[in-house]
Formats: C-alpha cells, structure tokens, sequence
C-alpha cells in the first residue's frame, strides 16, 4: 500500500485534532495530556528524519519544543512536512532503524502506523474518532505480528508462545497466524477493531471482537506483551 500518501492524511489528522484544549488527558498514554503526546509525535518524527539524513536513532528529544498551544501546533506542523520530504526518498534507501528492513520503507510503514494509532489517541481525548482505512489498519495488525512482538521476542521482554492463534479481519478478508503450532482459538473483529485490541485500547474481554476455539489458551498466546 501507499504507506507515504497515507503517513501524510493520517499527520494531518493528528494535527487537526489538536486544536482545542491542549491540557486534555489522554487515557490510554499513561499520565500524559494532549501537549504531552504532541511533543511526543514531533519529537519522534524528527527522530526518524535523523534516522534516515544521518543514520543514527540516539537523539529523542522531547524537551525542547515550545509548550505553548500556537507555537507547538506550528512546530509540530513543522517536523510533519520535515518527516514527509525525507521519507519522499527512494523506500529502498538505507537507515538506521530498530528493526529490519533498515530501509526508507520500514520508516514509512512504522510512521503511518504510529502516527493512526495516535491521531486515534488525540481524537479520542475530543470525545469521538474518525474511522480507520480498514487497509492501514490490517497493516498494522499485520506490523503488530511481523515486527513489534518479534522485537520484544528479540528484546527478552516477552517469549514466542508455545501454541497459536489465528486472527482474521472481518471486513477485509486478512488473516494471520501467530505462534507456534495449529491454532487453538481464533479472534476475529474489523481490521480496526483489532489492531486497538492488540495496541490495548479496547479489552480483549468485549463484544468488539470475537473469540472462537479455546479463549482462555489464546489469551494467554496473545498476553505478549506484544508491543512496547
């Protein structure tokens, strides 16, 4: 899929869902407010353009842009536009990244995915969201599984699972297998539905997704933790 043109709506988003109050808190990022998580999305953004210009992840800094609403809106305007001209390179071009492919391409997808997951975050604060490409949101399932639960694997903060569980999106058609083994249980839901239960903001508990075969096996195969 078109991870640049789709990284572009989904920071705008996120920008247009800062306008209001600012002091908002933001339920499932721990104790931050609303100018916590939009530091945390400019600080990260040109995390990543370093990443690619000059090949290294060192530096987040998440202490220096300006707090008030006007200047922190622009600044975050700012390091959105600075994060899509790099990323405009070649997918294929080389960086540093936390994870394979340590390409222009990982950044792309790892961006767009964030920053959905976010723009979510920030509108959910407001009181209602806007509804997820049900492709991007299938890729992000589909990223939860091929890269982030295999880097707490790699990272020893969570071990691959000695069974397995089948994950099918319902209005999209994808599916995924994770564990080792036949699966023993299945959770099916919108892709959107998904990807917030694996991100933990929806409980796996609800009528948002539903479980088949052996419930309690599976949550356990999915206990991960699965991302960071």
């Amino acid at each position: 899929m078109d991870h640049l043109k789709a990284l572009r709506r989904e920071l705008d988003a996120f920008g247009a869902a800062l306008e209001g109050d600012l002091s908002a808190p933001v339920e499932h990022c721990g104790d931050w407010r609303l100018v916590d998580l939009a530091v945390h999305m400019g600080a990260g953004n040109l995390w990543v353009v370093a990443a690619v210009e000059e090949g290294r992840g060192d530096r987040y800094d998440e202490d220096s842009p300006p707090r008030d609403p006007e200047g922190l809106r622009a600044w975050y305007a700012g390091t959105a536009d600075a994060l899509v001209r790099t990323l405009s390179a070649d997918p294929s071009t080389s960086a540093w990244s936390f994870f394979p492919p340590h390409t222009v391409g990982f950044w792309r997808r790892r961006r767009s995915q964030e920053t959905l997951m976010h723009r979510w975050d920030a509108e959910h604060t407001r009181g209602a969201t806007t509804p997820m490409d049900p492709a991007l949101a299938a890729d992000g399932v589909a990223e939860v599984f091929d890269t982030m639960a295999l880097r707490m694997i790699d990272r020893g903060a969570a071990r691959l699972p000695g069974q397995a569980v089948r994950i099918t999106a319902t209005d999209t058609g994808d599916g995924w297998t994770f564990g080792t083994g036949e699966p023993v249980a299945e959770l099916s839901g919108t892709a959107e539905e998904l990807l917030l239960t694996l991100w933990g903001r929806l409980p796996r508990d609800t009528g948002s997704v539903a479980w088949a075969g052996d419930r309690e096996a599976g949550a356990r195969v999915l206990a991960g933790p699965l991302t960071p």
